[in-house]
């Protein structure tokens, strides 16, 4: 039986194989999906595509007149290869419906997908993983469920926030609001200043949230965070004009392979 294991290196996620878990592993190839018809195949989830453009598309349609379907295929047409499905108001069975409709047109375009707050859709859908707020299924009980081979990320606030959910086993942290954001009630904006101190105290990714939109991407950038996860900056206007200005100032600034 074959093992794996996530490691950080140099913005990418890679892949320890090994037979024997205690075994020091030889590290592989990057990380991609292995799907197929067979149930027994092991999916493992694509983490490679999550941090390849540095952008993460969180969905809503309160600032569009398209449905959840024709947005997401146009943002995945315009380059995002992260989409992060966030859904407060309708009945779990409606979301565990769009969350497959998700996962099954992000697999269309090689994307991950992750769901929001819902660990048990995550699981039924087969999405890449769930992200999880403060006040969501703690994240122990979540990876008993989602087991080690899908995705965990955590909504942090604070430092404190952040280093316990380093330290609890999340593969990723979002963290913010980091400028005002009508989106939700987020509370107050934490700012470029705390940014910058979590990616000293945290090695693994940090997604940046909140507010952000092209002309204050920049410190935003600078700061070193690894994603940028946006939403009403994207849907407002021409999806894929906007898609372009982000990726455009993201690719400016930081070359990726």
């Amino acid at each position: 039986m074959l093992h794996y294991q996530l490691i950080w290196e140099g913005q990418k996620f890679f892949s320890w194989k090994t037979a024997n878990p205690r075994q020091k592993p030889q590290l592989t190839a990057p990380l991609t999906k292995q799907r197929g018809r067979d149930a027994t195949e092991q999916r493992v989830p694509n983490v490679k595509t999550m941090y390849l453009n540095r952008l993460c598309f969180i969905t809503g349609r309160k600032e569009s007149c398209l449905t959840l379907k024709e947005i997401a295929t146009v943002v995945l047409s315009a380059g995002v290869r992260w989409i992060q499905y966030r859904e407060k108001d309708k009945s779990r069975r409606d979301i565990y419906r769009e969350a497959l409709m998700l996962r099954e047109l992000t697999d269309k375009f090689g994307a991950s997908f992750i769901v929001n707050d819902y660990t048990d859709i995550a699981l039924a859908t087969d999405a890449d993983g769930v992200h999880l707020g403060q006040k969501d299924l703690p994240l122990k009980e979540a990876r008993k469920i989602l087991g080690r081979e899908k995705i965990i990320g955590v909504s942090t606030h604070s430092i404190d926030e952040a280093i316990a959910a380093e330290a609890g086993g999340a593969d990723y942290i979002g963290f913010g609001p980091i400028f005002h954001t009508a989106t939700k009630d987020a509370g107050k904006p934490k700012g470029i200043a705390a940014l910058r101190e979590i990616k000293k105290l945290i090695k693994i990714p940090v997604v940046a949230i909140g507010g952000i939109n092209t002309e204050n991407l920049e410190p935003v950038i600078d700061s070193g965070t690894d994603t940028v996860a946006v939403a009403s900056a994207i849907l407002k206007g021409n999806i894929s004009e906007n898609i372009k200005r982000f990726l455009k100032a993201l690719y400016r600034e930081k070359q990726i392979v």
